[in-house]
């Protein structure tokens, strides 16, 4: 992590990416040329019950080094750091950090963690770079990159397996580059190989230093979290803390006390889950109902209680008749459509 007399060198790179973010990592380190002495660290969206086998897979595209990150390691250069499951992947210093904070956009790890800390720790040596993605992890972090003097790179949507990634960094940051992963490796091989001058660095921002210390495991409430924007109209989808309303540049973004961050969009998604599976619930309850009623209705008539098993009918009717619109709407993928 070598800093040059007169400016310094863009040696530490981080990538983010989600859906189609295998392939795309593969083709962009295989277009690399592996003695930048730039180090890299990856943050693919996994499942956080399945073992991953990126560090394997990406190993056979070059020969810089491949690891899954732990926690303390130092950073070295011409290495590729992977995220683990279920664990947010930061750097601190000179040295990485593998924590279990809260989740951010509805993961972890999230692109927007490890962003924001190469972000604080390296500001303009950093480069961060969106790859393929659904929703939007990693734009706020890409934003907080740029406003430490780092660079912003992004795939190109049109390239990209999944473009909302691509789209909303575009959308939100001012970015360097959007190019094909051929022209991301050059530019990422050009930039971390020359001298770039040494710009005049503001001092961080507290949200930066507050949301950077909650994904190293500080409570949020005792961080600071609450005084970082006004209280929002929503509540925490995951643990219903008050959501505080974050606003950066043209990026509003989520975040309660306990820690959990958000964006519009993931956001959305969360709600989305939330009312899905209560309309299920529902509707499961209802027909529930249905059965008992006539079960019910078949004990009644068994009995010749005529009349009270046809008043049970009709009832279970009534239901059956009232839970189809909430059947449909829950089986109404338009409904619950992002995009």
């Amino acid at each position: 992590m070598d800093k040059l007399q007169h400016g310094i060198r863009r040696n530490i790179v981080v990538v983010g990416a989600s859906a189609g973010g295998v392939e795309a990592l593969q083709a962009l380190f295989a277009c690399m040329p592996p003695d930048t002495g730039a180090s890299f660290c990856v943050v693919l969206h996994v499942s956080p019950h399945s073992p991953s086998q990126l560090p394997r897979i990406l190993q056979r595209v070059t020969s810089m080094h491949v690891t899954f990150a732990d926690d303390r390691q130092e950073i070295m250069p011409d290495t590729i750091y992977v995220a683990t499951p279920d664990r947010h992947l930061l750097v601190e210093g000179d040295r990485l950090r593998v924590t279990r904070g809260p989740k951010e956009c509805r993961v972890r790890p999230a692109i927007d963690a490890l962003f924001r800390s190469a972000a604080l720790a390296f500001g303009p040596r950093a480069i961060g770079v969106i790859l393929t993605g659904a929703l939007d992890d990693g734009t706020a972090g890409l934003w907080q990159i740029k406003d430490r003097q780092g660079l912003a790179f992004v795939q190109s949507p049109e390239e990209a397996q999944h473009r909302s990634m691509p789209d909303s960094a575009i959308e939100h940051v001012n970015v360097d580059l959007v190019g094909t992963i051929q022209q991301l490796g050059a530019a990422i091989a050009r930039e971390t190989t020359r001298e770039s001058p040494l710009p005049v660095l503001p001092a961080p921002r507290m949200s930066q230093e507050v949301e950077n210390d909650v994904a190293l495991e500080e409570s949020g409430m005792y961080a600071g979290v609450m005084g970082l924007g006004k209280v929002s109209n929503y509540t925490c989808p995951e643990c219903h803390g008050v959501l505080v309303q974050i606003e950066e540049g043209k990026l509003v973004r989520f975040r309660c006390h306990t820690g959990h961050a958000y964006s519009f969009k993931s956001l959305l998604a969360e709600v989305n889950d939330a009312v899905d599976t209560s309309l299920w619930s529902t509707v499961r309850a209802i027909e529930e109902r249905i059965l008992i009623l006539k079960q019910f209705a078949g004990v009644a008539e068994a009995a010749g209680k005529m009349a009270e098993a046809s008043r049970l009918r009709t009832k279970a009717n009534e239901a059956e008749e009232k839970c189809a619109p909430l059947r449909a709407l829950v089986l109404d993928a338009d409904f619950f459509a992002l995009d």
